[in-house]
């Protein structure tokens, strides 16, 4: 019972790409068949296309998928403990320390190495 609902969602869902495609087809050929139009008509008709592509593409099981995808991503986005202002400058203080200390210890490396082969190549 459940196998047709899937077979006629993916025969629409054919469809319903192809719509999403030739929208995206028909905006990119549309700016450039209205070039000389104005930059606002042209980006407003784009977003307006984009936003009606979305949706349809949002209606597809896959589509679906995405979107359900992106909500438990931001889920899980709220439960990540960010550091406070203090810790994060604390970091960035000791990268730019470490950074800094290493950058010294590699001149002075390469000074010495340059100095060595210099005084055994003459």
């Amino acid at each position: 019972m459940s196998a047709t609902p899937t077979t006629q969602n993916s025969r629409f869902d054919i469809v319903k790409w192809i719509f999403v495609l030739a929208l995206v087809i028909a905006g990119i050929v549309g700016n450039s068949a209205y070039s000389d139009q104005s930059l606002l008509y042209r980006t407003l008709a784009l977003v307006a296309m984009a936003g009606v592509a979305l949706f349809v593409a949002l209606q597809t099981t896959k589509g679906r998928g995405y979107a359900l995808s992106f909500k438990e991503a931001r889920k899980e986005i709220r439960k990540v403990v960010w550091p406070t202002r203090q810790e994060t400058t604390q970091t960035t203080l000791i990268v730019v320390v470490v950074v800094f200390i290493m950058a010294l210890v590699l001149w002075g490396l390469d000074s010495f190495l340059s100095w060595a082969v210099s005084s055994i190549i003459g």
